[in-house]
């Protein structure tokens, strides 16, 4: 029987682009952790679930038992949004009424796009901290939707720690004035307690998918290029927000035993991309599993795909470790380092911020907090090493 993690409960995500084989991958890792002994939740973030298909069960928003030792749930965040976010949306259901939106569209705009996702964010780190599991698996959705989701506290944390006083202060300042010159609805200290809250919620998971004692982030791929490609841009976007990657996924690979001569150039094209993939990645291990003749549904099939995907490894332990970020002394400078790999230079912009270093790679950027090491030197350069961006700072006046 293994043995759960000595720092707390082990959290495991999936993604990949839609189709892969991320929800195959996640049931099938988190039934082999429960046949290991350890109490084990997979759950779903993907609005298109289909974990229930992986074990033939019908799930919902809480979790059910499988198997020995395991539970599912494919998330509904309504009980959530209620309880977090009732007062906001109370409060814009009022402004909208005032507004003179109907009530149906105003109870529909007072659910803001994305809430769902926030909601699911939360749930995750509820599991890993009630002390019921050894093991959180998570399905997620496709790679597009997981950079978002796992961005939004990073996005919250910024509007909260600029915008969110500066708000507060003002509404205080103009609630009595807008009181008597109008009916217009303005926020309470209930609102912006809620948005606290939410807040709050949301850092504490940022903290727990970015401990890398604790979470790990899997990439799941198929021999294609377009796959491939995607699987590099998100690898880049997860280390830009501090995610961790320990391993990649190259499933559905042509079985050696297929020796028909249609296929062959279809192997050729399959071996052509794993040696993309395994040195595209590297050093991050590459597991192979080899595309079924059997749709992979139930514990049994489930199993031997776990099997043979992972072998003697121990599918939950942490199978790469690598730094996001790092900071270290050369010289008179110091250097602050972020990992981005498979980054495009003519993508990168920087930008330096009092207290912060925004790095935007692409569609996405992030606000690095600077150690207070780094807050009174400024940038003297910085440059691509690797599959690292090195920023270097230096004494006002020096360099």
């Amino acid at each position: 029987m293994s043995a759960p993690s000595p720092v707390g409960c082990r959290v495991l995500l999936f993604t990949g682009k839609g189709g892969v084989g991320k929800t195959t991958a996640a049931a099938a890792t988190a039934l082999r952790a429960a046949d290991s002994g350890l109490s084990t939740l997979v759950m779903s973030t993907d609005a298109a679930h289909s974990l229930g298909d992986a074990f033939e069960r019908s799930l919902d928003g809480q979790p059910r038992t499988v198997a020995a030792n395991l539970w599912a749930q494919q998330l509904d965040a309504t009980e959530r949004l209620e309880e977090t976010w009732g007062d906001v949306q109370e409060y814009l259901r009022e402004l909208f009424g005032w507004a003179g939106v109907d009530g149906v569209e105003a109870e529909e705009l007072a659910v803001l796009p994305g809430l769902e996702e926030i909601f699911a964010l939360s749930d995750i780190r509820g599991h890993a901290d009630s002390g019921a599991f050894d093991v959180v698996v998570v399905d997620c959705a496709p790679t597009a939707e997981t950079i978002r989701l796992l961005s939004l506290p990073d996005v919250l944390a910024w509007y909260m720690e600029r915008v969110f006083p500066v708000e507060r202060r003002l509404v205080k300042a103009v609630r009595p004035l807008l009181s008597r010159i109008t009916t217009m609805p303005v926020a309470g200290d209930d609102v912006f307690a809620a948005t606290r809250r939410l807040y709050e919620r949301l850092e504490g998971v940022r903290q727990l998918l970015t401990d890398g004692d604790r979470s790990s982030i899997r990439l799941v791929v198929n021999p294609e290029r377009l796959v491939i490609a995607e699987a590099r841009r998100t690898a880049t976007y997860l280390s830009l927000f501090g995610y961790r990657v320990d391993a990649v996924i190259a499933n559905r690979l042509l079985p050696e035993s297929v020796t028909d001569p249609w296929f062959k150039a279809w192997k050729e094209a399959h071996a052509e991309h794993l040696v993309s993939i395994e040195e595209g990645f590297a050093p991050l291990p590459v597991l192979r599993a080899e595309l079924a003749p059997e749709e992979l549904v139930g514990a049994d099939r489930l199993r031997h795909f776990a099997d043979a995907l992972y072998g003697e490894l121990d599918p939950t332990g942490i199978l790469h470790r690598g730094e996001p970020l790092r900071v270290e002394r050369r010289g008179d400078t110091t250097v602050l380092s972020l990992s981005l790999p498979f980054a495009d230079r003519d993508e990168l912009e920087l930008a330096r911020r009092d207290g912060e270093l925004l790095v935007r790679v692409g569609p996405h950027r992030r606000a690095v907090v600077l150690p207070d090491s780094l807050r009174r030197k400024q940038v003297i350069g910085a440059t691509m090493e690797g599959q690292r961006l090195a920023v270097t700072f230096a004494e006002q006046g020096g360099g």
